[in-house]
């Protein structure tokens, strides 16, 4: 069977732990080698352990622009070009307004925007002509959930990252797309349902919320949100650019 990304080279940032992780793991399946990020050293090791010999960790924090040089510096000395780049890393914070503390506004900041900026643009000498760009984004960009005015707000501004950035990026062939998963089974989801909801039942009544509000009526597997982000990766996407794939169970269409 033909491997959908067979001697390519990929980077996933935040790939030690759900959806990067689970992203990484599809990747290698499809034959790619793949390096991965994460900012607690305990937890890539873990990672690149499990994924096996085709992964390689480089930790860093995508908000510090020189863990960015050293993650790139690394792939070059592994006389590597990159195929595929998956800006995954984040964090959300759970604020309502009045109650945003400038502290949190600048740590999801520094993270969840300048990381990705720097990601996508510290790698352009890398990248390959004709390589796939894939900016995580989230589904609550567009809906209007309480308490995620700056995590909704940053990952708005990811979708016209997209947008700008397949227009730049048109003359090396390099495509731009997002992907805005809805709520997905991780570790984050659970810490986030205890910002929004709190008390020893804050996961079970968060995911009885999700059971009666999506029209698939569950959460998303983080390998079902790897599957889309290998669509985008792979050749099977090649006229895709600039474009949003939402997967998140129907919520945004209703």
């Amino acid at each position: 069977m033909t491997q959908l990304l067979g001697g390519k080279t990929a980077v996933i940032t935040g790939g030690n732990s759900g959806i990067g992780l689970a992203t990484a793991r599809r990747f290698i399946d499809e034959g790619a080698t793949v390096f991965i990020t994460g900012r607690r050293q305990t937890e890539l090791d873990t990672a690149v352990k499990a994924l096996g010999e085709s992964a390689i960790g480089v930790q860093g924090d995508v908000a510090n622009p020189a863990d960015l040089d050293r993650l790139y510096a690394a792939v070059a000395e592994h006389e590597q070009q990159i195929d595929v780049l998956f800006a995954n890393a984040a964090i959300v914070e759970a604020q309502p307004l009045g109650a945003i503390t400038e502290d949190a506004l600048d740590r999801q900041l520094d993270v969840d925007l300048k990381g990705v900026v720097f990601t996508v643009q510290k790698a352009l000498p890398l990248l390959n002509d004709g390589a796939s760009i894939i900016l995580n984004s989230s589904n609550v960009a567009s809906k209007g959930n309480a308490g995620l005015t700056v995590y909704a707000g940053i990952k708005a501004a990811l979708r016209s990252f997209a947008r700008t950035w397949a227009a730049e990026l048109r003359g090396r062939n390099i495509r731009v797309n997002v992907v805005s998963p809805g709520a997905t089974a991780t570790p984050g989801l659970e810490g986030l349902a205890g910002q929004l909801i709190g008390g020893p039942d804050a996961v079970g009544q968060f995911n009885a919320a999700q059971d009666a509000t999506v029209p698939l009526g569950r959460l998303a597997t983080v390998d079902e949100i790897a599957s889309a982000v290998a669509f985008l990766a792979s050749s099977q996407s090649s006229y895709v650019t600039g474009a949003e794939l939402l997967v998140d169970g129907g919520v945004n269409s209703i």
